[in-house]
Formats: C-alpha cells, structure tokens, sequence
C-alpha cells in the first residue's frame, strides 16, 4: 500500500469507515467463508480445485450473464432454469449414440454437433421473446411474468420429455461427439472455460460497445428519458429477453454433457443461484447499474463458497443457510446503496 493510500486512510472519519465496511460487507463476510474453508482443509489450495472451480463457474457465468441484463433492466426473471432444462433435454434427445438403447428417437441419424445448438438456442429465445413481449407491451412486472412462463415451460418440458420413444426416463447415452466436444480440454484448458472467456467477450462488447448496449442502460437506468432520447425501450426489452434465451441455450447444451444426463427436473433453481451471483457482483436491480466483470466476479464467489462447502463435508441444509442469508444480505445492501443515492 503507498503512503498516499495510508494517509487516507489514516484520515478517515468514524463515519467514513462504517460507510466502507458497509458498502463492502458482503465481500468481508464472503472472504472470511473462504477463509474458514481454507484453514478447514488446506489442501483446498490446489490446482485441480481451482480448475474444478473454473469448470464449474462456466455454465453458471453463461446464465448470469442472460439474466443479469435483465436485472440491468430493472426486472428479473425466473423461467431462466426451466428453460436451461428444455435446452438440456432438446440437446440430449437429439445427441444420443446410436447405438444406445433407449434413445428418443431410435431412427434418427446422426446429427451434427451445431444443428442441437441451434435448436435449443431457437427454443429458449423464442419462450424468453414472449416474456419480453409481455413486459414490454403490458407493462406486466417480470417477476410475475416469468414466473408464469417458469410454470408453462415445465409443462411443455415435461410433455416432451415424456414423448420419446423409451418415455419420461432419464436421458443418457450421449454420442462422445458432443461429450468430448463440452467437457474436453484443449491444451490443457477446460474447453467449457474457454466457452466461457468467448461468450464473456461477446457480452463485453455487446454491453459496453454497441448502440444496443448503450440503449439497456439508457432504458435500465430511466425508460421514460430513454423514451424521450429516441430509444425504442419496447424493442430493447425484447431484445435483451431475446438474448437471455440464446445464453439459456447455450448454456442448456453445455450444462446436459457437463452433467452427463437431462430430465425434466434438469435447471431447477438455477434462476437462484444466476441471480444471486449477478446481485453480489454488483448488478444492481435498482437499474442502469452492473458489469461484465461484476458477474465474473459474483459467479467465481459463488462457485468458490458452493464449492467449498462441500469439500469441507457441510452439512447441504446449511449451505442453503449461508447462501439464502448472503443472498438477503446482498440485495438489502444494494436497496441500502440505492436508497442512499435518491
């Protein structure tokens, strides 16, 4: 630390130093977790746990990044696991080996790794363009209105997952194609991590250079001087619903070979965990206000005390009690901040 930084903070005031603490005590609490793992069980400092924790962060990333331009919007949205469960099950169904026994479609060709993809991706845009459509046109709040859609999909998903041939089992026996093509390495690099850093750099730019992101800050930040200024806010909002389905897409892909199987229960509460990272990173639901790499960061936190947990053999009850409780302790300190600013 240099001398200027130390006279600073040396300088502070009692007030100025509860601000600090209070703004960053999220931080504080999950810093002393990780270090409560760490002194627990030392050897949770290795290589193989930090790209375990990298692999696992991937998928996740993917869909905090969907959901967080959501929240940069203002809203939400809670159909996000049960369209990454459509994705997987869409993926798995169509990805089989042929020589598996109970595949969905016994007579189907081999299909090329991207035609899935696609697919999926064309599903989930297309459920979260309704969404969109619906909270852009009737003013209808996105908590409700995704959590109509998370019940309609669940629906339909379970409609499909039980018209395969073997019926509503399970889906497995995956061609090593596509497994290979997910959970591979690539010179020693998880290829889901790689995916990762991609799409991470596409949302950069999309976010931070481009008309469209300019325009979800703009309407995030304040729809009616969004309006005024020229920015269709309908078309933005379903624009950047649009994009949070392909992300859900894409992350129903990656999340099926990463997993090894899909269900209709497959995604079940990711939406939780998606939103709770982008809300620790900084995203703020107060609106306008959020970054790429607030994401990244409230993602790997995540991953790292989930991740930690179990290592260390806790109890999952009383995961679920520390994550609720940093979840409730993030979104209060955000309102907190917000409160403060108007």
């Amino acid at each position: 630390m240099s001398g200027t930084a130390t006279r600073r903070l040396s300088s502070m005031t009692k007030e100025q130093w509860k601000e600090l603490l209070v703004k960053n005590a999220i931080y504080i609490v999950i810093f002393m977790i990780i270090m409560f793992i760490i002194i627990s069980e030392p050897s949770f400092l290795s290589a193989n746990v930090f790209r375990n924790i990298l692999t696992q962060s991937a998928v996740r990333l993917i869909l905090a990044f969907g959901v967080g331009g959501i929240i940069i919007l203002q809203g939400t949205d809670l159909s996000l696991g049960r369209s990454v469960g459509f994705a997987a099950v869409i993926t798995g169904s169509l990805l089989q080996r042929a020589d598996y026994a109970s595949r969905f479609y016994p007579d189907m060709p081999a299909l090329p790794l991207v035609v899935p993809l696609l697919i999926a991706c064309a599903v989930s845009a297309f459920f979260s363009a309704i969404n969109g459509w619906v909270v852009a046109k009737f003013k209808i709040h996105p908590f409700l209105a995704t959590l109509g859609m998370m019940i309609t999909l669940y629906g339909v998903l379970s409609i499909y997952f039980a018209s395969g041939a073997p019926g509503p089992q399970p889906i497995g026996g995956f061609d090593t194609r596509y497994t290979d093509f997910v959970i591979g390495s690539t010179l020693g690099i998880p290829n889901l991590v790689i995916y990762a850093a991609i799409i991470s750099v596409i949302v950069w730019v999309l976010w931070n250079k481009t008309t469209f992101g300019k325009n979800l800050y703009a309407v995030g930040g304040n729809p009616e001087a969004a309006k005024v200024s020229g920015v269709n806010v309908s078309k933005t909002i379903i624009l950047v619903y649009v994009m949070a389905g392909i992300l859900y897409g894409i992350g129903g892909y990656l999340e099926a070979a990463r997993i090894g199987s899909a269900n209709n229960g497959t995604g079940y509460g990711y939406e939780l965990d998606a939103i709770a990272a982008c809300v620790v990173g900084g995203i703020s639901f107060s609106g306008g206000i959020g970054k790429v790499s607030g994401a990244v960061a409230g993602v790997l936190m995540f991953t790292v005390i989930s991740y930690g947990m179990t290592f260390i053999g806790m109890d999952q009850y009383f995961q679920y009690i520390i994550k609720g409780v940093i979840i409730v302790a993030a979104v209060a300190l955000d309102a907190k901040k917000y409160i403060k600013k108007t």
